[in-house]
């Protein structure tokens, strides 16, 4: 005998989507949160638009931020410009493959991956598949946490602006790929964040309500 899945929708109870109070709605599409006064409903507003969206912008981003140079070198009147690709390169010709491997997965590989991901959330839910929710909602929570863990490129240039400015010896100041990269790290955030999981089992429901 099958036991039907009872959700918070069919009761009319929905979280505040700010501080997580559990809401009364009834029969209404929406309401205000009692705690923080902000506008509760069942599902977020239009999630697969707006998170394509700032997933399309953060892929744009990416380009640059892969292409242009990330920091530029001013040594003894000489001027040389570094791209994260080639500072990997240069890490790995004398031998610190560790560190090679640290900022190529950091600053290319995560998130490339976490592109691909919310990307990938984002045509399921649109195509209505009902596969793998489970394995869905951990890689969603995945993509979510290991974005924050991407401006390590970022960090190091910044610091090293700020360490090495030795006037005409030697200085050291962020290239334009460096804005780029923040923005894209900055857009795949909002993009994870304006997807809503719950869409993943919606579909499921839909068809065991049927």
């Amino acid at each position: 005998m099958e036991h039907k899945i009872i959700r918070a929708k069919d009761v009319g109870l929905a979280n505040c989507h700010i501080c997580d109070q559990l809401v009364q709605l009834a029969h209404h599409t929406d309401a205000t949160c009692p705690r923080c006064h902000s506008s509760v409903h069942y599902r977020k507003h239009d999630s697969v638009n707006i998170a394509w969206a700032f997933l399309i912008s953060a892929f744009i981003m990416y380009i640059p931020a892969n292409t242009e140079s990330i920091m530029i070198t001013n040594a003894l009147g000489q001027t040389s410009t570094d791209t994260i690709l080639s500072g990997v390169l240069y890490f790995l010709s004398h031998g610190d493959w560790p560190l090679a491997l640290v900022i190529f997965s950091a600053s290319v590989l995560l998130p490339l991956l976490k592109i691909i991901s919310i990307g990938y959330l984002l045509m399921s839910v649109q195509r209505k598949k009902i596969t793998r929710q489970k394995e869905k909602t951990r890689l969603y929570l995945i993509a979510e946490v290991m974005g924050r863990w991407s401006m390590v490129d970022v960090f190091v240039v910044a610091l090293l602006a700020a360490l090495i400015q030795m006037g005409k010896l030697s200085t050291i100041e962020p290239g334009p790929a460096g804005l780029a990269f923040a923005a894209m790290v900055i857009l795949t955030m909002f993009s994870a964040m304006a997807f809503d999981p719950r869409l993943i089992w919606d579909q499921t429901e839909k068809n065991n309500d049927g």
